[in-house]
């Protein structure tokens, strides 16, 4: 094979992709395939189904926050409230099955089924994402600033749901028809956990809108360039509400898992939670500068990060080692990022040279 062979590697229409930055565009994949096969040798039934199956569960909490999270950094913002929604979502939806809502003036107390009790807490987390796009495009705070407030403040509400007690024992109470919720955590469908089956859907869906409708291309084009979507009609504030408000609904949905799967909601839960979701995002290949970035690159860094935290526990790592190798692949992520937005801008002035 010539030398000239082996510098580039067609991709149709005449484009050429170097071999370093394909390694480089596929290294969310290679680092998967590298931290799996680690430890499938160095740590005993890692690959045994169970453990896979435990793993894939874990996985789908973060990845359901960082799907969302994912729309959220497409468009050059952060979202840094996630993880208290997550525990927002459970003492909603744990208070909402063991208290319910108690409408005092006819003395009486209104339990919600499942299914409402499960809309109801999608849209508190809602609210606050949409509090938090209305703070970044109406009132200018900057997305971490606004997002660092409303993680204060939907942490403290759910404190003040409960005056800091746990919610236990959440299987509802067959007289009020609220008996149900742990299906949501613990549940099967043709023998595959429900939050497994719930991950793919969501992944589908919130690929196809990224790729197929006009939302997900203004989506890009915002974070591409805001000026030029403005004055391609793009309603920026619009949009960037839009995708606070996914994301909020994608981590209050996280935190029924959580709860349904510990049939218990805590006010501390999600703690930290938002920092794997960005981890995840950005290992997965988005870029925190906007416009770039696949869903199916996210769940795949979701899969690394869960991976990465199951593996070192099995193999009874430190905890503290484990928050400085997170933190490692964390800035390895970036600084390969930057890397490659470096040798695309290369690639490009070299094509307008050599048409020029």
């Amino acid at each position: 094979m010539k030398i000239a062979q082996l510098r580039g590697l067609s991709l149709g229409g005449g484009t050429s992709l170097s071999l370093p930055m394909l390694l480089i565009s596929m290294r969310t994949f290679i680092a998967l395939i590298v931290v799996v096969l680690f430890f499938s040798i160095t740590t005993p039934n890692f690959l045994t189904p169970s453990t896979l199956i435990i793993l894939a569960k874990h996985v789908a909490i973060n990845a359901f926050m960082a799907i969302g999270m994912t729309f959220v950094i497409l468009t050059g913002g952060i979202d840094l409230s996630v993880g208290s929604i997550v525990g927002l979502a459970g003492m909603v939806a744990g208070g909402l099955i063991d208290v319910g809502i108690p409408i005092n003036a006819l003395g009486v107390t209104i339990y919600p089924n499942v299914v409402e009790t499960v809309a109801m807490t999608l849209a508190a987390g809602m609210v606050i994402g949409g509090l938090n796009g209305v703070l970044v495009t109406k009132l200018n705070v900057a997305p971490f600033i606004a997002t660092l407030g409303t993680l204060y403040i939907a942490r403290g509400a759910a404190l003040l749901i409960s005056n800091g007690q746990t919610f236990a024992n959440l299987v509802g109470t067959p007289a009020y028809g609220n008996t149900g919720f742990p299906f949501l955590g613990s549940g099967t469908i043709f023998g595959v956990p429900f939050s497994i089956l719930a991950l793919v859907v969501m992944t589908a869906v919130a690929g196809y809108i990224a790729t197929q409708t006009s939302f997900g291309r203004q989506v890009y084009a915002v974070g591409g360039n805001e000026n030029a979507a403005r004055l391609s009609g793009v309603r920026i504030a619009r949009i960037k509400i839009a995708v606070y408000v996914i994301s909020g609904l994608c981590a209050a949905f996280a935190g029924l898992v959580v709860s349904s799967e510990l049939v218990a909601s805590n006010p501390a839960s999600g703690e930290s939670f938002e920092l794997n979701a960005i981890a995840a995002t950005v290992l997965g290949g988005t870029s925190l500068m906007g416009g770039r970035g696949t869903i199916g690159g996210t769940v795949v860094g979701a899969f690394v990060i869960g991976v990465l935290s199951d593996g070192l526990v099995m193999m009874g790592v430190n905890a503290f080692w484990q928050m400085v190798i997170k933190g490692v692949v964390i800035i390895t992520a970036v600084v390969l990022d930057q890397v490659q937005r470096k040798m695309q801008r290369q690639m490009a002035l070299q094509a307008q040279l050599a048409s020029a």
